[in-house]
């Protein structure tokens, strides 16, 4: 689904890489979690990927294809870092604008915008409410159901639980592993260490721009003895001395 070779980038007027030299390959089917704290170039990697940034050097392939392929956006669902909303339409209307750039006929759009509603637990009274209103929380619901609402066969979520009470994060965690249930592919960059351990097949983390572990979670977790919450400190303080 997705395979990233060498990718490097550099900002310009720096010299040192925010990405540099990276390699992930994404099956199809699991749920890869791409961890490292803040600054370590998740984001910047995830952009690459969407084709939202062009790599200074090194190769994306996503979906048998490249970033910037249209055909490939349309099977694709991305909740990037901080979306953004027209605060004065509602729930209802954003999404009706999401579902008419993805093509989807008219006679379904209203069933589809019901079902991503639901699916993401936005209380029914928000539907018709403009977004202004919202709280960050409500904002991030309706994050996640704009990047569902093409049914998309890869999904990208940049922080998908961020800004959620610890109810809303197991309401994001039981859409991810229903995603998978039903055969999607999903990649989410997280800094929460418990969030990867409960969804993950698949997990790397990168630090200042590299990547230092890559492994499935399972082998991840047999190899240490320790929580995963240790091992990802424990691997970044010895990479960094």
């Amino acid at each position: 689904m997705i395979s990233i070779s060498h990718l490097t980038k550099i900002y310009p007027g720096t010299k040192t890489p925010s990405v540099e030299k990276i390699s992930l390959n994404v099956k199809k089917g699991e749920v890869f979690g791409f961890l490292g704290p803040n600054g370590a170039g998740k984001t910047t990697t995830v952009k690459m990927m969407m084709g939202l940034m062009r790599p200074t050097s090194g190769k994306i392939s996503i979906l048998d294809s490249t970033p910037e392929d249209f055909r490939v956006k349309t099977k694709i669902g991305f909740l990037p870092e901080n979306p953004y909303f027209y605060q004065y339409l509602t729930a209802v209307e954003f999404l009706e604008m999401c579902a008419n750039i993805f093509g989807i006929p008219r006679v379904k759009i209203q069933k589809k915008i019901g079902e991503s509603l639901l699916s993401v637990h936005l209380k029914k009274e928000a539907w018709n409410t403009k977004i202004r209103t919202y709280s960050k929380g409500m904002q991030q619901r309706l994050g996640l159901a704009q990047a569902l609402i093409n049914n998309p066969e890869l999904v990208v979520l940049d922080e998908p639980m961020a800004g959620l009470d610890p109810l809303g994060r197991k309401e994001v965690k039981d859409i991810i592993l229903n995603l998978k249930k039903n055969g999607k592919t999903v990649f989410f960059n997280s800094h929460i260490l418990s969030d990867v351990e409960d969804l993950c097949d698949h997990a790397a983390i990168i630090d200042r721009g590299k990547i230092i572990l890559d492994d499935t979670v399972k082998v991840i977790t047999k190899n240490y003895t320790i929580p995963l919450e240790e091992v990802f400190v424990s691997i970044i303080t010895q990479k960094r001395t």
